[in-house]
Formats: C-alpha cells, sequence, structure tokens
C-alpha cells in the first residue's frame, strides 16, 4: 500500500493517478529548490477563496523567478474537474505547483522558460476542532526579506520550518510559536496565530517575515464583521503565554485551538469558537460550490 492517500494530479495535459515522477536529476528544482506552490481545500463541495490561492501561486512563481504558465480561472477550473474523481464527501487539499526543468545563465538561477505547472489533489482529513494542539517557542526563527524569498509560498522555506516542529516533537510539543529576527512572534511552523485578551483578538502584524494568509485575512475580516476587536500588532511570547485563548488560522485545519502552552493547558473560548463558526458559516454560504 502507498504511503500517501488517494491522489491525482494534472500535468501536461493529462489527469495522472498517484505520485508520479514530475522532475529528474538534472531538473533545476531538485538541487537548485526553484519550486513554488499553494495550498487550498476542497470539503463538502466548496473550495472557499480557491481563486485567491490560484492568483497567489501565480505571484508567488514571479517573486521566485519563475514564469506562471496558466491562468487562475485555469486553476479553478481544473480543481473542480479534478474534485469529481474522488469520492463524494472527500476533504482535499488542493496544491497547485510550479518549477523550473532547466538552469538560468547560471547553474544557480532558474530559466524562467523552463517553468513546469501541476495541479494535486489528495485526500486528507479536516482537523477535528475538539482536538487541538500544544504549543511551545520554536528554537529557530522565520527569515527576513532580505535573507529569503518571504514573499512567496517557495518549497525552500520549508525545511526551516520542518527543524522547528522536529525540536518542537522532541521536547514533546506538536507545533511552536516562531519568533522573527527581532524576537516578536511572526506564527507557528504551519499556520498563522491568534490570541484572545479581555475579549480583544490579536495577531502578529504582518511585516515581511511571514505569510499574510488567505485564511487568516479571512477569519480577520469576519470577526471584525461581527463587532469583533481584531488588532494586528507586534507581539512577543509572553503575550501568548498570559493569553485567555490561542488558535490558529490555516488552509490545513481553518481554525484550530491551541489546548496549551508549555505548562499551562487551555481550553477552547467563546472567540475561537466564534471565529470557527464565522469560516465555516463563509466556507459554506458564500465559497464558490462545484
Amino acid at each position: 500500500m502507498a504511503w500517501y492517500s488517494q491522489t491525482w494530479t494534472w500535468f501536461d495535459g493529462a489527469w495522472h493517478e498517484g505520485n508520479p515522477g514530475l522532475v529528474g536529476p538534472r531538473s533545476h528544482v531538485l538541487w537548485q529548490s526553484s519550486s513554488v506552490f499553494d495550498g487550498g481545500r476542497y470539503f463538502d463541495g466548496v473550495a472557499p477563496d480557491i481563486d485567491l490561492h490560484a492568483a497567489r501561486v501565480n505571484r508567488s512563481a514571479l517573486a521566485l523567478g519563475l514564469e506562471p504558465t496558466v491562468t487562475e480561472e485555469f486553476i479553478v477550473e481544473k480543481m473542480f474537474e479534478g474534485a469529481k474523481k474522488f469520492t463524494s464527501g472527500a476533504a482535499l487539499y488542493v496544491k497547485p505547483m510550479y518549477w523550473a526543468e532547466a538552469d538560468g545563465p547560471s547553474t544557480i538561477m532558474p530559466d524562467p522558460g523552463s517553468t513546469q505547472f501541476a495541479l494535486c489533489l489528495f485526500e486528507a482529513p479536516m482537523g477535528v476542532p475538539t482536538n487541538g494542539f500544544s504549543v511551545t517557542q520554536g528554537l529557530y526563527r522565520r527569515p527576513t526579506f532580505e535573507t529569503a524569498p518571504t514573499d512567496a509560498k517557495a518549497g525552500c522555506l520549508y525545511p526551516n520550518n520542518a527543524r522547528i516542529l522536529k525540536a518542537a516533537k522532541a521536547a514533546g510539543y506538536d507545533n511552536a510559536l516562531v519568533l522573527d529576527m527581532l524576537g516578536h512572534v511572526a506564527e507557528t511552523a504551519t499556520s498563522n496565530i491568534f490570541l484572545a485578551k479581555d475579549g480583544v483578538v490579536k495577531t502578529p502584524v504582518p511585516n515581511g517575515t511571514f505569510l499574510n494568509g488567505i485564511t487568516r485575512q479571512r477569519v480577520i475580516g469576519l470577526m471584525r464583521q461581527d463587532g469583533i476587536q481584531v488588532q494586528e500588532c507586534s507581539l512577543r511570547y509572553s503575550d501568548f503565554e498570559q493569553a485567555d485563548e490561542i488558535f490558529i488560522s490555516g488552509n490545513y485545519s481553518k481554525v484550530m485551538p491551541v489546548n496549551r502552552i508549555d505548562s499551562r493547558v487551555l481550553q477552547p473560548g467563546p472567540l475561537f469558537r466564534k471565529a470557527r463558526e464565522l469560516y465555516m458559516d463563509f466556507a459554506h454560504s458564500k465559497a464558490k460550490a462545484a
């Protein structure tokens, strides 16, 4: 049995089942990490903000010196086409991606004209909000725009996230709050982060060290429309240690609670529940449906 769940990938004009080989040892991406991707969700027949994810992967490609080869409308159309290959009701992760096949003017630089595109859909259950997860302070930090392509959802950024997660799990936690180079909390190793204190929701202000997530922006907008005060500001780790609630937003599980920070146990609170309720109501009533 394959290690991966049911998967369909559109590449080079056709759908391929499973995990097809797309690159070789001379492919620029394999040794120089010239890849970008995005991650949307398809569940219950809807794909919230999938058009925004499609647009972002094209922007990410340009930021990494690649040349987008398809439109966002094409990505959305193919996503709904591919979703029909799965069992009705299956929750899917939607991953459009670009990579460079050939070297450019030097072996370090990719040839933009060699950019390849694939759209991968695979089964991935949604997170269960009653479970929550634990966090501690990350061992490593987020880079700045001057040191890494933090304006793109680039594959080369994720080994740093992986080592942050590895250290957190070795210490007995599920995830970590990652600091930027100035010591402010940026995000977790996998998602954007929020806290609630005295009825006010706070989240790190985008400062170029982490992506201003599409789900993050949607959650902030929905809460503000509902009359909840949301502040984007600089936050220290101590702010999270003293928070009434902590929760995250992200493409994979949407809105989920943090149930422990270091040794302090937290309960999913009313502002987390409202944020998740607002998002799921949006996803089912306003998102583009198949």
